[in-house]
């Protein structure tokens, strides 16, 4: 049995005192973000803002297993947002309908959640009415001729069921019910909230696809309302790729347990405490990319130049060899060779010390 099918579903309950220390330590961290960001200059908080959001939107993705180019985010955000950034590329459509979901609930987060807003946010998500090859019911709830929806994972005819949601024919009734007390339940914390709002959504899951992304938007939505700003500092959907496996793990269990929700209000408590720990690292990433383009704004970089340099400064994954800048660049090894010699002469690049079969490289501290 499912906790939906429950007879008391949904009245949530929780232990107010197994999270009363992280729930105040989370409204602590909170603040000193906030704080720590008012402080700071408008470029370096606008650009900790757009290093954010594309984080969120990517990573969302991501834990659906769909893969966005983080370029064309970056692009598509600056551009809603009326941010200017060097190397803007135009985005897809795909793109576009994630940023534009996204930026809704955040930069719109006072406003009421209504159905309508879902559909929209739905039809942004899938302009072209699939999913991959298959067509989808767009725009509206799932219909009870798609079937049962259930999250399954093995191979076919060794399918593990893992949850099923409700009936299509209840949908109706359950959202009316999930949006009444999201826009006027008013006694319980913000942050309590939306965790509460994460865990409701994704066990309704009333689409046919797109229901994890719209739950983590939700998520944003109602954490910018506690944080009382569209401005993004931390991204939970980040954290949760992080913690992927135990965050489907708690799911599983919570939705096959009891309707006292205090192992998953404890666990999205702990998760939101992390995701605000790298909210520091975000800063200083951001700050010493901005040192680096402000020191070298009358340097010349051929295009690969560019392309390398900006993935160092943002997330490179491993070392920097010749090779691995050859096949990112689509260029020769000789080419690779001259363009890091180059960048080396011009104080740049480094040698990174350390053995190893192959000469590795980094950017040179500012």
């Amino acid at each position: 049995m499912y906790i939906h099918q429950l007879k008391s579903w949904p009245s949530f309950t929780w232990d107010t005192e197994a999270i009363f220390v992280r729930l105040g330590e989370v409204r602590h961290r909170q603040g000193q973000i906030l704080g720590m960001m008012s402080s700071v200059g408008f470029k370096l908080k606008e650009n900790t803002l757009l290093d954010t959001l594309t984080l969120d939107v990517t990573k969302s993705s991501e834990i659906e297993g769909e893969k966005l180019n983080s370029d064309q985010v970056r692009s598509s955000i600056a551009r809603r947002l009326g941010i200017e950034i060097a190397g803007a590329v135009p985005a897809d459509r795909n793109v576009d309908g994630v940023v534009e979901m996204m930026l809704d609930a955040t930069q719109k987060y006072t406003d009421d959640l209504t159905a309508d807003r879902l559909f929209d946010w739905h039809a942004a998500l899938f302009p072209t009415g699939r999913s991959g090859m298959h067509k989808i019911t767009v725009a509206d709830w799932r219909s009870p001729e798609a079937g049962p929806m259930q999250v399954v994972s093995g191979a076919m005819g060794k399918e593990k069921v893992h949850f099923e949601a409700p009936e299509a024919e209840r949908l109706s009734a359950e959202m009316d019910m999930f949006l009444q007390w999201l826009n006027t339940e008013t006694n319980t914390d913000a942050v309590l909230k939306a965790a509460i709002a994460h865990l409701w959504f994704v066990t309704i899951h009333p689409f046919d696809d797109g229901n994890g992304r719209i739950t983590r938007a939700i998520t944003d939505m109602l954490l910018a309302r506690a944080d009382g700003t569209s401005q993004r500092f931390y991204s939970m959907s980040a954290q949760i790729m992080r913690e992927k496996a135990a965050y489907y793990q708690i799911l599983e269990a919570t939705q096959k347990g009891s309707l006292d929700i205090t192992p998953w209000i404890k666990w999205f408590l702990d998760c939101l405490y992390f995701a605000m720990e790298h909210t520091e690292e975000t800063l200083s990433a951001v700050a010493m990319r901005t040192r680096f383009w402000d020191k070298h704004r009358e340097t010349v970089f051929n295009s690969r130049q560019q392309q390398m340099i900006t993935s160092l400064l943002d997330e490179f994954y491993g070392k920097l060899t010749s090779s691995k800048w050859a096949k990112m660049t689509k260029s020769s090894p000789d080419t690779a060779l001259r363009d890091i010699q180059d960048l080396i002469e011009k104080g740049i690049l480094e040698k990174e010390t350390g053995g190893g079969r192959s000469t590795s490289y980094r950017i040179v501290e500012l």
